[in-house]
């Protein structure tokens, strides 16, 4: 071998000495934060098949009340098992046949959810096709106001929804929350700044064509922006699937709670359905983000370009 070529062979063997090391230094750290990260959820699968006498002999010190129902301290250990002792389906057979009320909390969490996404998403891509294509004075200001009301945390709006409710008359029933997120301006704001990033010379191009605005909407805007809605699509459904103080404050009935109201609730009570009701309601999120990972990616790192 070349003496020339000696120094340069000995230093790519250090620097590639070195970015392994760096590579099991990332993966180790990695692989530590996922266990981290993944031990409650795997805790929660695993402890909803417990026994309801595992349950209390092992967790409930937690949940243990005084009489006037103020919280017990804790002065001994909470023994926190990842595998039963024996493995039973008892907790799925109370919620799922013998406990209708959780059934009937997961389906409010369904109605809430599901038509919020539909409507907020539709409202949302007509109004940013429309702040991403016209300029104005008017536009900037209205589009302004979207971003300040964004801005502002739920609990600042709370009272004044509270006290529009109770004017409208819809207080108590279901449109108390449909309506204040049908028209959320989330979803308009993410849309339009993804739509801005669209080039005008594709609309323009499909106007010389003879395409109208609604053919330029439906045909360009909404298939180049398909990832963007899916991701904002997936935001929304986690967001109002997980809400908890819109119900409480506008829904007096607990039957009309969704189930992340009543699953703060469980632990009060029968604290051994509370791992199965727990898994039950991380089911649908945790299989939109399996199935939409790839769109959440996709709308995150997007930036206007079309693909060849």
């Amino acid at each position: 071998m070349d003496r020339n070529m000696r120094p340069l062979l000995r230093k790519y063997k250090h620097k590639k000495r070195i970015d392994d090391f760096k590579t099991v230094i990332v993966t180790t750290a990695a692989i530590v934060f996922a266990i981290i990260f993944l031990m409650p959820i795997i805790l929660t699968i695993t402890n909803s098949f417990m026994s309801a006498s595992e349950i209390a002999a092992n967790y409930g010190s937690i949940f243990a009340t005084t009489e006037k129902g103020g919280k017990v301290f804790v002065s001994n250990k909470v023994n926190l098992k990842l595998i039963p002792d024996m493995i039973t389906f008892a907790q799925y057979i109370a919620v799922l046949f013998k406990s209708p009320q959780y059934l009937l909390k997961f389906w409010n969490s369904v109605f809430y959810t599901i038509p919020i996404v539909v409507v907020q998403l539709t409202i949302a891509a007509l109004s940013a096709y429309g702040f991403s294509r016209y300029d104005s004075k008017a536009k900037k200001i209205i589009f302004f106001s979207y971003i300040i009301i964004m801005l502002m945390p739920y609990q600042v709006t709370l009272v004044p929804n509270f006290l529009v409710s109770k004017a409208l008359g819809l207080y108590g029933t279901k449109w108390a929350i449909l309506l204040p997120g049908f028209f959320s301006p989330f979803a308009v704001y993410l849309l339009t700044k993804f739509m801005r990033r669209i080039p005008t010379e594709v609309m323009e191009a499909a106007r010389v064509d003879g395409a109208n605005e609604w053919m330029i909407f439906s045909r360009i805007n909404l298939p180049l922006c398909k990832g963007g809605l899916a991701s904002i699509a997936i935001l929304l459904f986690f967001d109002y699937w997980n809400m908890v103080e819109q119900p409480l404050i506008l829904l007096p009935d607990s039957d009309m709670h969704p189930l992340s109201v009543f699953l703060s609730r469980i632990n009060t009570g029968e604290i051994s359905l509370a791992f199965a009701v727990a898994v039950i309601y991380l089911i649908p999120p945790l299989l939109i983000f399996l199935y939409g990972e790839d769109y959440l990616v996709e709308g995150i790192s997007y930036q206007g370009g079309i693909k060849g």
